[in-house]
């Protein structure tokens, strides 16, 4: 048996601590500035509180943190100090991650594909730097598909801008296109039109705007850590600089 750490359960990280949890694995969260929906999540995936993140990191060997992308390096700070196994499987840029790498003696890179993993075949969960081995351990047997994709810190991170540039940039645009027809008067004939010739995008930008309503406050740091990838390969950040407008706009409307 492991004693794992989790910094927060939120929908993925709870459902992620609920699969450690289900394999006989201790799984630790801390409730201390927690809100009552979080309690709840911990205590439906049988997650044991243990108060303060000090307290976590004590008693746990690893710790995983799963958190909205904007709260990984202020997370990773808490648990400073900390001697296990840090993973930070949030949606940052590799240069995010290999900041956090600095601050914590044995860490763990990790970048989630995938939707809260309640079946097999749901979730993969990348991982890469020197004890992602372990890591990926944990999860045998369990609806968690853990890969281990590099021994460098930054490689799950920079496949997850990656995976996720396309899927939540190619929804902001979608978002953006659709409100400029609106805008114009057009809406019902750019409708149609996909009807004719790209009869899946109707479909598709409707549940852009649902998952955008629903979780766009937390894409807009996801999208600002994709711009900053971009940036530090010397691409074009623009389109995803855009696409954080777009998510911030469609959470106020939320």
């Amino acid at each position: 048996m492991t004693v794992v750490g989790l910094l927060h359960p939120g929908e993925m990280g709870a459902a992620i601590g609920g699969a450690l949890w289900g394999r006989g694995e201790t799984v630790l969260w801390a409730s201390a500035g927690r809100s009552a929906a979080t309690a709840q999540r911990a205590e439906q995936a049988g997650l044991e509180d243990a108060g303060e993140i000090a307290e976590v990191c004590r008693r746990s060997e690893v710790v995983l943190s799963v958190c909205p992308p904007h709260a990984a390096v202020e997370v990773a700070r808490a648990a400073e100090g900390f001697t296990g196994i840090y993973v930070d499987a949030n949606a940052i840029s590799p240069q995010t991650a290999r900041a956090i790498a600095g601050h914590q003696g044995r860490f763990v890179d990790g970048g989630i594909v995938g939707s809260p993993p309640h079946e097999p075949g749901s979730t993969r969960l990348y991982l890469s730097g020197s004890e992602a081995r372990a890591v990926a351990a944990l999860f045998a047997d369990t609806n968690v598909d853990a890969r281990v994709i590099s021994a460098e810190p930054g490689a799950a991170s920079a496949l997850k801008a990656a995976y996720a540039g396309w899927t939540k940039g190619s929804a902001a645009l979608l978002l953006t296109v659709r409100e400029l027809a609106r805008a114009e008067g057009v809406e019902d004939l750019l409708l149609e039109e996909w009807r004719l010739s790209l009869p899946e995008l109707e479909e598709r930008s409707r549940a852009a705007a649902r998952s955008a309503h629903r979780k766009g406050w937390r894409w807009i740091g996801e999208m600002e850590e994709i711009a900053r990838s971009m940036s530090a390969r010397d691409l074009p950040a623009g389109f995803h600089e855009a696409a954080t407008e777009v998510f911030r706009r469609a959470a106020e409307e939320a």
